[in-house]
């Protein structure tokens, strides 16, 4: 639970592939009998709901304990599966997100007796890496966002990660004058009197900035724990559980004088507030914080890329019984601060930072039966049933197989994984949680596999429809091809429609939907017979009225709740139709980018061919890519499938989004288009600060463009827009424009 602090805005990450998520609960879905044993792809809405306020209040009180109290009474490892299971729960439900979501929470309520500082700059935590995968998948996303190959050169600093408290000490004209710990995130505790008791945070710097925030971790070593633990007994005190929980423990006393009397120690890693750059490069800040008389980590290493990274990952591995105190993982950042300044940040977490986590507990076990689920999307997804097992503590009974390449021992571009070992039901497997957390199989002992275990045998049609399921070029996943006829799809569509995030329909919940899914006389196969129930119920013999679980009020709230929402924003309206790779943000961007049902509904058709204006226009959007505009405009060119969203279009009044207000900005509301080659930032960089400052980025000039910025070799772009009057400017130009000079 222990996270990484830095200058930067960081946030909480628990991305790590969500999809690679699969059940690891309790006992098997068969056999579950409690909610919280149950598959978060089987929880129906309604337990999907207890379950999240559930997490939420068990996280919470984890979170009091591990950082207010300094007195976890779960686990690490129990704390990460109920953070996993949340965040599942959450991206298989998105409009049941709680305002209170663990996965919006840093660190922990203050502790009652310390007055407070906040942070001039935030702390939170950062997102972590399992495998030598994600480092290669973290060093690619950086390249392409900075318009860099392969060849060119890029390096990293990798450097243990503590397991500690984070401490922010504060320096004005090199003097200690506050120190506060991380708190939550904006606000910490003022702890100013008991980091002065820790032998090794400098007093006084010399030559240091004015103002120098300088962050780090706050630990115990192993000798000194023991020590610690021994004295407490021979006094006949309570031991401390670990080093991590002494440390926190003892600079958060009332009494600074119980601080002293602790053998505490710092390491510094980072920084927060400066009046002026520390270095040019991360290895050199840290050096230089060195110098100022802080105690910086001699494994911090510069790396020339991912296969460097990886290796000196092993080496601290293979060294951490050694060292003298805990680390969990080593943390990567990119070394550039200028290209750390240029990649900055997602929703949710650094583009230039990752912590790779130390290898899960493994454990043998037996993989009683695969199963195929089927999702919204009509993804057939295999998950194993296993004998349950305890791994890292949590029993595990079911373990992500990902799809048909995975079972077979190969990854996504045909290489061998597990020795090109295949899964069969009745082998004897090795499962590890990755990052202990995510259930996979990492080995299968084939001098233990029976005689009568068979290769699986992928379906090539759907278990639940029977619909032929197709893997198209380049997708992992195999899909059902059933659409509206498959009934596991059109039920979890249905199920979407009415969700928090999309329609939000008073009384109209998924076991609702399901119902009227199966109703011989108000039969809801699609979205817009919704909006028909009102009618349809009044000329049926049978009133909805007089049926089990229903009544005049229940019935008259119903219809009312449902032609509520006739009246609808676009973006809710987006999102509902449950179009593959575009969630709740995507639609968002996609309402704010059109305004209109008119506007949206005619560029998509036109964009059908995937080339030309329309096409280049969805592609300038800043966070939509070639895949997810793909599945947009292929779903609005099957002709069932636009016929049910036409007939869903006929019966709403869609309101326009307007464009966000951006006070002050130069180009909010205007239409600016980028051509050439731009030299001082990609052409991702520059979409995204458009976007930012509320102008429409697009890939085509017209007579709505306002502005063109042109880069060396601009071409056509810049003719067309010369004759037509649009004012034409260089990227210099613009980044006076916008102030970023």
């Amino acid at each position: 639970m222990a996270e990484f602090d830095s200058l930067y805005v960081w946030t909480p990450c628990c991305s790590h592939n969500i999809n690679k998520v699969v059940s690891n609960w309790g006992q098997s879905v068969k056999n579950a009998t409690k909610v919280e044993e149950i598959d978060p792809q089987k929880l129906s809405r309604e337990q999907a709901a207890v379950e999240l306020a559930r997490l939420a209040a068990e996280l919470l009180q984890a979170n009091a304990d591990y950082h207010g109290k300094d007195k976890p009474v779960i686990t690490d490892a129990k704390y990460d599966l109920l953070k996993i299971r949340n965040t599942a729960i959450e991206a298989q439900f998105p409009d049941l997100k709680r305002e209170d979501s663990p996965s919006e929470q840093i660190g922990g309520p203050l502790a009652e007796g310390f007055s407070k500082i906040r942070h001039d700059v935030r702390m939170l935590s950062l997102g972590n890496a399992f495998d030598p995968d994600d480092v290669d998948e973290f060093d690619a996303r950086i390249r392409k966002y900075l318009g860099l190959s392969e060849a060119d050169p890029l390096s990293y600093t990798a450097e243990p990660k503590i397991d500690g408290l984070s401490l922010s000490l504060r320096y004005e004209h090199g003097k200690l004058v506050s120190a506060a710990t991380r708190g939550d995130g904006e606000v910490g505790e003022n702890v100013t009197a008991n980091a002065k008791m820790i032998a090794n945070v400098p007093q006084t710097i010399a030559d240091a900035p004015e103002l120098l925030e300088v962050r780090g971790e706050v630990y115990m070593s192993h000798e000194d724990f023991a020590a610690l633990n021994r004295a407490q007994e021979s006094v006949g005190a309570k031991n401390f559980a670990n080093p991590r929980n002494a440390a926190a423990g003892s600079l958060r006393q009332l009494d600074a004088k119980i601080t002293k009397a602790r053998p505490l120690a710092f390491f510094a890693y980072a920084w927060g507030a400066l009046s002026e750059p520390l270095a040019k490069a991360q290895l050199d800040a840290i050096e230089r914080l060195g110098k100022f008389g802080f105690q910086i980590n001699p494994l911090t290493k510069l790396c020339a890329g991912p296969k460097e990274l990886v290796a000196h990952y092993k080496h601290i591995e293979m060294a951490r019984p050694d060292l003298g105190y805990d680390i969990d993982g080593v943390v990567y950042k990119v070394n550039d601060l200028d290209l750390q300044r240029r990649l900055g940040f997602r929703s949710t977490t650094p583009r230039w930072a990752i912590a790779h986590k130390f290898a899960a507990e493994l454990a043998w076990t037996h993989l009683e039966a695969i199963e195929i689920q089927v999702g919204r999307t009509g993804a057939l997804s295999p998950v194993a049933r296993l004998s349950p097992v305890t791994v890292g503590g949590v029993v595990v009974s079911n373990a992500t197989l990902h799809n048909e390449d995975y079972i077979k021992g190969l990854d996504s571009k045909g290489a061998e994984i597990r020795g090109g070992k295949d899964v069969r039901e009745g082998d004897f497997v090795q499962v590890y949680r990755a990052g202990d957390v995510i259930p996979k199989v990492a080995d299968v002992d084939l001098a233990k596999r029976p005689e009568s275990a068979l290769s699986f045998e992928f379906p090539v049609t759907c278990p639940e429809c029977g619909s032929a399921a197709i893997r198209e070029e380049g997708d992992a996943v195999r899909r059902c091809t059933g659409g509206v006829i498959c009934p596991a799809q059109v039920v979890e569509k249905l199920k979407h429609f009415v969700s928090r995030g999309a329609f939000d329909i008073d009384g109209l919940g998924a076991k609702q939907v399901e119902a009227f899914y199966h109703d011989d006389q108000l039969k809801v196969l699609e979205p817009a017979d919704i909006f028909t129930l009102k009618s349809r119920d009044a000329e049926g013999l049978t009133k909805l009225k007089n049926r089990d679980g229903w009544g005049d009020t229940s019935v008259s709230n119903l219809f009312d709740a449902i032609d509520e929402r006739r009246k609808i924003p676009l973006n809710r309206v987006i999102f509902a139709l449950g179009i593959r790779h575009v969630g709740e943000s995507a639609a968002n961007l996609f309402a704010r980018h059109f305004s209109t049902w008119e506007d949206f509904n005619k560029a998509v058709r036109d964009a059908e061919p995937q080339d030309g204006p329309a096409w280049d226009d969805l592609m300038s959007i800043d966070g939509v890519g070639a895949v997810m505009a793909a599945s947009l405009t292929q779903t609005f060119a099957q002709e069932r499938e636009y016929a049910s969203i036409s007939r869903l279009v006929a019966e709403l009044d869609i309101q326009s989004v307007e464009r966000p207000s951006q006070d002050g900005s130069p180009v909010a509301g205007k239409t600016v288009v980028f051509t050439g080659s731009l030299e001082k930032m990609t052409r991702a960089e520059a979409k995204a600060r458009a976007e930012s400052l509320g102008a429409k980025v697009s890939g085509s000039v017209s007579a709505k463009t306002n502005l063109l910025v042109a880069g060396p070799g601009a071409g056509s772009k810049a003719t067309k827009a010369a004759a037509l009057g649009i004012e034409v400017i260089d990227e210099d130009a613009w980044l006076v424009l916008i102030g970023d000079a």
